[in-house]
């Protein structure tokens, strides 16, 4: 005979469920219906993150913007930063070196600029080094090639990025969000 878990042993074995599960009841006996917008980010040479959440937080140009179900249309560009992927009491944390994004009510698309990651795919030491060679290169001057100098600034600034990203929000042993 299969024995049920007690609340107490639940609680024990997954808190982060419990508290899920506890939190969506409590929405659910006042009436308030749980929904989810999905989320699409997508950059230049593959897809990013798919799938359904409960809220994403985006660098829009005028600031931050939290986009939840049924949000409002709404189109902007993105400046650098970093996207806020929530579902439940789990979150993933992408980088975002510019791009637009589109909100629909049912939908977020990001069309994310070159460098869209999550912070748990960056490899710190090849943006370290990534952000040594951009300073040593910058260090030296302007040189006859400004378009060389600027390149060298973007990379400056996404290593920078990612690097600040990293320290800021990249946690051991918490849950990532499954692609759906």
């Amino acid at each position: 005979m299969h024995r049920q878990a007690s609340a107490g042993e639940a609680r024990r074995s997954n808190p982060g469920m419990v508290l899920e599960i506890a939190s969506r009841y409590s929405l659910a006996m006042t009436g308030i219906i749980l929904m989810t917008i999905r989320c699409e980010i997508v950059s230049q040479d593959r897809t990013v993150f798919t799938g359904d959440v409960d809220i994403v937080v985006i660098p829009g140009a005028a600031g931050e913007m939290g986009i939840l179900p049924k949000h409002a249309p709404v189109l902007t560009t993105l400046k650098y930063g970093v996207i806020k992927v929530r579902k439940g009491g789990r979150e993933d944390i992408f980088t975002v070196a510019g791009g637009v994004a589109e909100v629909q009510p049912d939908i977020v698309t990001i069309l994310a600029d070159r460098g869209s990651e999550n912070i748990e795919e960056i490899d710190i030491d090849r943006a370290e080094a990534a952000r040594k060679r951009a300073e040593e290169y910058l260090a030296k001057g302007l040189p006859a090639e400004l378009d060389r100098y600027e390149i060298m600034e973007a990379a400056l600034r996404r290593a920078n990025l990612r690097l600040d990203a990293v320290r800021r929000y990249r946690k051991p042993g918490v849950p990532r969000l499954p692609e759906i």
